[in-house]
Parts: structure tokens; sequence; C-alpha cells
């Protein structure tokens, strides 16, 4: 939501609009809730509104706004989803990060539980065992990331954003070398990232089933110590060493963990 003027109708008049050609794969939704952006003060960067979807209905842009002057959107359809009523979180969903996504699906259970917008995704069981996984390494990661290059605009499975540098952590490891097409496809992308100062692990499904901690765990802690440490998290970077016991980290200076209550 990026106008306080559609937080507005929806509070008063109970609808939101969504146009038909920018609709998310999952549809229809159930429930609708609503991303701030940096153009609202107070509810900036988190999810604090939400609501059960009463009605969808496809309407012209005219047709829900007919007091706007004719324009090149007039003759747009929309999806007017109506809503039962609109509801507020007593914990907002906050995010670290201004995020681009347009939409995120989730599951009802994933949203009443969640405590960050990385919580919520809800594309794949295996890019949720590793967001646990770091989660529990205390990695701070962003899901679904959308970044912008010279070669257009990328959605990166996770992105960790260290002092030195940033990370992209793919879990596609398999299509990426079966499928010559998707190669190329995806050998262009990397092209991009790594031009904009990316660094790319690849992770093949299978052995991340199997060996988590050797295969993933491991060799992105050892480029987060490469990179001199998480970006932002505290007085001193935390680092990562690989020792007989698996991943160990060194703890920041500065107060309390902002995630200990993640867990």
């Amino acid at each position: 939501m990026n106008d306080p003027a559609d937080l507005a109708r929806a509070r008063d008049k109970l609808w939101y609009r969504i146009p038909v050609k920018s609709r998310p794969r999952r549809w229809p939704p159930q429930w609708l809730a609503f991303y701030h952006t940096v153009a609202f003060k107070e509810e900036q960067l988190s999810i604090q509104y939400y609501g059960r979807v009463r009605q969808i209905c496809v309407v012209k842009r005219r047709d829900l706004f007919p007091n706007e002057p004719p324009n090149s959107k007039s003759d747009l359809e929309y999806y007017q989803l109506h809503l039962e009523s609109l509801l507020s979180l007593e914990q907002p969903i906050r995010t670290r990060k201004a995020r681009r996504n347009p939409f995120i699906s989730t599951t009802w259970a994933k949203f009443q539980a969640a405590k960050e917008i990385n919580d919520l995704f809800d594309d794949s069981p295996l890019e949720d065992q590793l967001y646990a996984e770091l989660r529990k390494q205390r990695i701070q990661c962003e899901r679904q990331w959308h970044e912008t290059t010279y070669r257009g605009r990328f959605v990166l499975d996770f992105a960790v954003f260290c002092n030195q540098g940033k990370i992209d952590l793919e879990t596609d490891g398999t299509r990426w070398h079966a499928n010559p097409e998707a190669a190329l496809t995806d050998s262009i992308r990397d092209n991009a990232l790594v031009s904009d100062g990316w660094r790319i692990l690849r992770f093949y499904p299978r052995r991340m089933q199997e060996q988590m901690a050797e295969y993933c765990l491991s060799p992105i802690g050892r480029l987060v110590k490469k990179l001199d440490g998480l970006e932002n998290d505290g007085l001193v970077p935390r680092k990562f060493f690989d020792t007989a016991g698996g991943l160990a980290q060194q703890l920041s200076f500065g107060g309390a963990d902002p995630e200990e209550d993640l867990d």
C-alpha cells in the first residue's frame, strides 16, 4: 500500500483494488493484509491492518473512481475486494528493509505466527527449512528479495547483507544444471548480479535435505566471515567459524539480540 488514501478507503468503505493484469499467482484470497511502504509514518515498513475478503468483483477504474477525470487508465479492469471489516494486529509484522514484493502469498497459520515479513513466505518447504536454520544461527536474511540490475529485476531466494558485500542464496541447483535453457537464463541473471556486487551460492535440494549443516550453513558462514560479518549487527560484526561441533559464531556487542524472541 503506497497511498494513505487507500488505507482510509479500506477503513471507511471496506474495499481495496488490484489490477486484473497484476493478479497474484495464488488466487482468490480469503484474507487480505496491507504492507505499508515509506509513504506512511507510524505504520511504515510493517503490516498492521488486515481483513477477511467478503466478495470480489471485476470493475473498471472509471467506476471505482467516478470523480476522477478521464485518463489512460479509465478503462483498466480491477478486482474490487470487499472486506467484512478492517482489523488491526496487536503487534505489527515488521521488516528491517523496505521491500518491493507486490504480493506475498501465505497461510493463515503463518500469518498468525509471523513476527516479521520473512516469516510469511510460503513458496517452498525446503526454503522454509533453510530459513529456520539461518534463524537458529542468527544469520539475518531477506526472503524473495527483489533486486534491480542493468538487466532487469530479479527475485533472490535469500539475500544476506554483509559489511563488505551481499550474498544471494539459491535453492534450485538441480534445475540450474539440468535444464540448459534455465541455465542460460540464470547465467545472464548471475552475471548481472555479480556485476552489482553480489556473491551467489546455489544448493542442490537433495543435498540440502541430507546435509544442511555441512553443505549449506558452513559455506554461508565462511562467506559471511570473508565479507566482514553481517551488516548492522551491533558495534562489532558477528563472524562465523567452522568447528568440530558445527558452525560457531562470534557474538556482537550492543545489547540484546533483536531477534531473540523469534525462536
